[in-house]
Order: C-alpha cells, then sequence, then structure tokens
C-alpha cells in the first residue's frame, strides 16, 4: 500500500528558486541597512505566554479573538504563536536586562502566525521584518525609525511606488479628548453604522475610521480630526517629526484618517503605502506605543517601531541575480575524484565559490559548469595528476594552462583580485 504524501497546511508556504532569491535580497538588504543606522539585531521566542499577546493586542481585537494560534503546553501553560513582534521585543525588554542599552535599537525577522483566510501575499505563517527603539521620548528616534524604513525601501528599489502616509494620535490627553468628541459623532449616526462599527463605538471609536465599509466610509469622512484636540505638547512634537523628516530628506504626506486604535499608541502613527498591489497596499507600518510597557506590567517606557512583511515587499522588487559560481572542479576518472575533493575544499576556504558535478562525462560536466556561469574550470585527468597538475581553463577567454596542485588557488585567487 503505498503512503499517501502530506500536503502543506494551508496558509503555508515552501520557498524556493526565485522566490528565495527575492525572499533573501529583502533579508539582507534589511541586514545591511540597519548597521548603517546602529540597530542591533535580537531574537526572541517564536512562542510567548498567551497574556504578553492579550494584554499588549487587546483582548477584544481580531488578532486576539479569532487569528493567534494559542494552546496549552504539557503543564497546562497557555501559550501562542507570536502574531507580531512588538509585543515579545518588550517583553524581553522588561524581562531580560535590556534596559541598560536604553535607548535599545532592535532589528529582527523571523515568522509570525495568523489565522486568517489566504490569499496573494497573505498566509497564516507568513515573515516580518521590524525594527524598534525602546527607551526614546524623543521626537529625533521617530525620525531616525522612519529614515530607516525609507533608505531601506529605496535600496530595494521600490520607493518610486510607495508613499508614507503619517499622522499622530497626540499624547494622552489629546488622545482622550478627541475619543470622547468621535464617540459622540458616531452616535449621531448609529443607525447608519456597519454592525462592527456600531460594537467599536464604546470599546474603540478610532477604528471606525480605518473602517472598510461604504457607508462608514462616508460617514468618517466628517468625522473630527485630531488637531482640533492637540495639546500644544503635542502639537509641537508633531512638528519636530515633520520637520526632522524633511531635514533627512523624506518625502511625506499627512493622513488625518491614519489610526491605531490600542491606548497605548501615543503620537506619532504610519504607514508606506504602494499602488502596486491592490486592495492589499501598506507595505510597511507602525508608530509610537509609549504605554505599551505599562499594559506588560513595566513602567512607563516611551518607544517606536515597525514591521513589514517580506512576502509583500519581495512581490514588489525586480528578480535579483543570483549570484554565479566562480569555479568548476571536474574531475575525469576514480583516481582524479580525491584530488578534486581536496582542491574543491582549499578553494572554499580560501574564500572562493566553488561547486563539482559527481557524474558524466567531460561533455556533460562542461555544460554543468556554464550553467552554474563559472568563470575557471579546473579540469583534474590522469595526464595531470600524473605531473602533479591540473588545468585551469577561462570560461570567458577559452584560454587554459597547466598549473601546478598546490598553486592553483592562489593563482585563482589572483586571478579574481584582477578583474
Amino acid at each position: 500500500m503505498k503512503i499517501k504524501t502530506p500536503q502543506p497546511i494551508r496558509g503555508t508556504q515552501d520557498i524556493f528558486g526565485e522566490d528565495s532569491l527575492r525572499f533573501n535580497h529583502v533579508v539582507n538588504k534589511f541586514d545591511e541597512i540597519r548597521k548603517l543606522y546602529g540597530f542591533k539585531r535580537a531574537e526572541i521566542p517564536v512562542f510567548e505566554s498567551t497574556a504578553v499577546f492579550a494584554r499588549s493586542l487587546g483582548e477584544t481585537t481580531d488578532v486576539v479573538s479569532k487569528e493567534m494560534y494559542s494552546f496549552p503546553d504539557r503543564s497546562g501553560e497557555q501559550l501562542t504563536l507570536r502574531p507580531e513582534f512588538t509585543a515579545g521585543l518588550t517583553r524581553a525588554y522588561l524581562t531580560s536586562g535590556w534596559q541598560q542599552y536604553s535607548p535599545c535599537k532592535i532589528a529582527t525577522h523571523g515568522p509570525v502566525f495568523r489565522y486568517e483566510r489566504p490569499q496573494k501575499g497573505r498566509y497564516r505563517q507568513f515573515h516580518q521584518i521590524d525594527a524598534e527603539v525602546i527607551g526614546a521620548a524623543e521626537p529625533e528616534a521617530d525620525v531616525e525609525l522612519l529614515s530607516l524604513a525609507d533608505q531601506l525601501l529605496e535600496s530595494l528599489g521600490i520607493k518610486q511606488h510607495v508613499t508614507l502616509h503619517l499622522n499622530t494620535l497626540g499624547d494622552s490627553a489629546s488622545r482622550e479628548a478627541w475619543r470622547a468628541a468621535l464617540i459622540e459623532y458616531f452616535q449621531g449616526h448609529f443607525d447608519s453604522l456597519s454592525q462592527e462599527s456600531q460594537e467599536r463605538l464604546t470599546r474603540n471609536p478610532l477604528r471606525i475610521l480605518d473602517s472598510k465599509d461604504p457607508n462608514d466610509k462616508i460617514i468618517a469622512e466628517k468625522a473630527p480630526i485630531i488637531d482640533d484636540y492637540l495639546t500644544e505638547e503635542a502639537a509641537s512634537f508633531f512638528k519636530a517629526v515633520t520637520t526632522g523628516l524633511d531635514a533627512a530628506g523624506v518625502a511625506w504626506t499627512r493622513d488625518p484618517r491614519l489610526v491605531r486604535g490600542l491606548d497605548y499608541y501615543r503620537h506619532t502613527a504610519f504607514e508606506f503605502i504602494t499602488d502596486q498591489l491592490g486592495a492589499q497596499g501598506t507595505v510597511l507600518a507602525g508608530g509610537r506605543y509609549d504605554g505599551l510597557s505599562e499594559a506588560l506590567g513595566g513602567n512607563l517606557t516611551p518607544a517606536i517601531g515597525w514591521a513589514a512583511g517580506i512576502e509583500r515587499l519581495a512581490m514588489l522588487i525586480d528578480e535579483p541575480k543570483e549570484d554565479a559560481m566562480n569555479v568548476a572542479v571536474i574531475p575525469l576518472g576514480e583516481e582524479a575524484k580525491n584530488p578534486a575533493i581536496s582542491i574543491l575544499s582549499k578553494l572554499r576556504h580560501a574564500g572562493i565559490s566553488a561547486d563539482m558535478s559527481w557524474r558524466g562525462n567531460m561533455k556533460r560536466r562542461m555544460q554543468k559548469a556554464n550553467g552554474w556561469g563559472v568563470r575557471y574550470a579546473v579540469i583534474l585527468g590522469e595526464e595531470e595528476l600524473a605531473r602533479n597538475e591540473a588545468t585551469v581553463r577561462s570560461m570567458v577567454t577559452g584560454e587554459q594552462q597547466a598549473i601546478a596542485l598546490d598553486q592553483i588557488v592562489d593563482r585563482i585567487l589572483s586571478e579574481l583580485r584582477n578583474k
């Protein structure tokens, strides 16, 4: 009886070939740019106590109530696969002694998990890059983080298709005054709101502003905006952010309807939006979350961060070119195999990319070498071995010469450096 091959779980993906090239190009660029800004790499567990996300994201949010992968472990503790990075990084900041590095500039990437309907560019296990500044109350931290995001998108070659949408949520006093005004306004239109927005009205009225319901959108267009309720301090903070972005050469557009519903979000909120992905236009988003540490039992700790989906960014970039191999080692006959393995090892330890086909005659192995795009072929046959030599052929010019086995690595290194 033939065993049926298990199929991948719905909403997951196997990444290889061109998809892998795109994926790793995004990750490598992120790693390259974050170093320019002094952001240190951090690693945190892929699962946390469920309370970490329930407290940080809010018990009534869709992520917590509908989308989290939660389960009891064998001891009965309730655990959750991370649906995002910020809560786990804040927990680590509070429990792992990271306060000594404050302001803590952190960068990470990896898989996150949400149970939602899979569609193009959206999976149940997907991957994010994430950058945070924890312990900095200054608006310069906001400018720093947004500049990092802007330069990353530029280095990926997609900045021309992306617009930074920026808003302020004000400080606590500003936000509370605005929230009260929104409740009063939307109560006057209660019967016309969607059921979802009616449920949000007293619990999370700011979320009505980003409702996808067409009628909700019409009502929200005339809702009070935050500017009418900003304290002098909050207005000054936002002004410092926008003038800082101007000084850094980061283009932005004001979006007074852009919100974050959870109470611990303060001041800056932003999204980088593209016109290349249809309805799923947000490719990178974040905001200042000064109150999150308190929600997790810590002291008041100012912080700001953003996350971006790697798969979504990978869809926007041009196909990267895979780095070609430098050398193909071609043994001819059984006696040449181990000497070929020895040369292959020495080339790699010298930092020269090299590979060897394990089967086929001379013609097929040379075809394989051409497919790899190598610059040189090192050919080992009986006659070459008898002279303790190998034939090194330039795959660019066709020229070849006999070189002693113990000189091959140095010769190829020299040739590559002179190119």
